[in-house]
């Protein structure tokens, strides 16, 4: 029962969302559909705009509506400082 329970922590955890105002480029890469190119151009993005919705992510080039839900449950957002 222990081992099940460290494995239901050790899942959860591969599994956290990902904060698209505050991730590192490696950080980024962890959501499936994003790889350097894309994390990088996230991160350009957000030094001159903040993302002020997950939905604003299509703004990068290659990520679209259709992607977009593919990572949507990979994604979070809190507000930039």
């Amino acid at each position: 029962m222990k081992y099940l329970f460290l494995a239901s922590l050790m899942g959860a955890s591969l599994f956290a969302a990902v904060d698209i105002n505050h991730a590192t480029v490696k950080e980024l890469q962890s959501v499936k559909g994003i790889g350097e190119k894309k994390a990088q151009q996230i991160v350009a993005y957000r030094e001159s705009h903040c993302f002020q919705s997950v939905d604003e992510i299509t703004k990068i080039r290659g990520i679209g509506e259709k992607s977009l839900e593919k990572m949507r449950p990979q994604l979070t957002l809190t507000p930039c400082k």
